[in-house]
């Protein structure tokens, strides 16, 4: 599965939702959450329902659901959640207990066939985040800075370094669970150089992609994690080269006056797996 770009879109907006596929987003987002008024909880689901059905074929289709402590779950599970969708996104999450109950709800829905995307967004998710990352209901996950400084009590600036550690945390999690995971959105959504810095720091940190919030920021972050036609050509060099020392009996080589072993190999296998995977030669 691959999410280099997942592009949220309010449930309460069936025109913004039906355009989603023309973006070009590895995946869309129908939030029934931050971006649906309490009061309007129930047209979102409806909308969710019937509008993701008519996109689903033309886009994974993703829909956030309101977080476990809410209540509201369970009902946006048995009524928001489209024919062909692709999974569920639920924020907040805090424990493998909330994760026990999502599980449940989706069997009771006779849903247990959706994966689910989670949201790491507070001090209590970022400090169980390995725990969570290996429960059997979780494809996926994503950091969300701004809700976590805000339950933090700090204050979010431009340089990151607030949220570097946690940041750090969530990719280490993803790793160890094996599961793909989204950085941080950028809400100054028409500064491209901010989205373009933060994409290539999430990717060297081992993030798979970048929450978007604006059809501008979906090519920014596809073509941030996708391998260039440089680093496929390195890559291919590298791999080559080891397997022409493995050959003759060493298992070091030079390329590009570096020496080459495992770790560097593996870099670049991974390099040359992400390029079949996106079609790129």
């Amino acid at each position: 599965m691959r999410l280099r770009s997942l592009l949220f879109a309010p449930a309460v907006r069936p025109d913004v939702v039906r355009k989603t596929p023309g973006t070009g987003a590895d995946g869309v987002v129908i939030d029934c959450e931050d971006a649906t008024p309490a009061d309007r909880k129930a047209e979102a689901r409806s909308l969710a329902r019937t509008v993701g059905a008519e996109i689903a074929a033309a886009i994974p289709v993703w829909v956030r659901c309101n977080g476990v402590e809410t209540g509201l779950l369970g009902e946006d599970i048995r009524s928001a959640i489209p024919a062909g969708a692709a999974g569920v996104v639920v924020p907040m999450v805090e424990s493998e207990i909330q994760l026990d109950s999502v599980r449940g709800i989706l069997a009771g829905a006779g849903r247990s066939e959706l994966g689910v995307i989670v949201g790491l967004e507070t001090a209590r998710g970022v400090a169980a985040a390995r725990d969570i990352l290996t429960h059997s209901v979780v494809v996926g996950a994503y950091f969300g800075a701004e809700d976590f400084i805000a339950d933090m009590g700090g204050v979010r600036t431009e340089s990151n370094i607030e949220v570097q550690h946690a940041r750090s945390e969530v990719a280490l999690a993803g790793a160890l669970g094996r599961v793909p995971v989204l950085d941080q959105v950028v809400v100054s959504y028409h500064d491209a150089d901010r989205f373009i810095r933060e994409a290539g720091e999430a990717r060297a940190m081992g993030y798979a992609g970048k929450l978007c919030i604006h059809p501008s920021q979906v090519q920014l972050a596809n073509r941030a994690f996708t391998s260039s036609a440089e680093e496929i050509d390195a890559a291919r060099r590298i791999v080559e080269a080891h397997a022409h020392a493995v050959a003759a009996g060493s298992g070091v080589a030079v390329v590009d006056g570096r020496m080459i072993d495992g770790p560097l190999v593996s870099q670049a296998r991974r390099v040359l797996g992400m390029a079949d995977a996106d079609g790129v030669d």
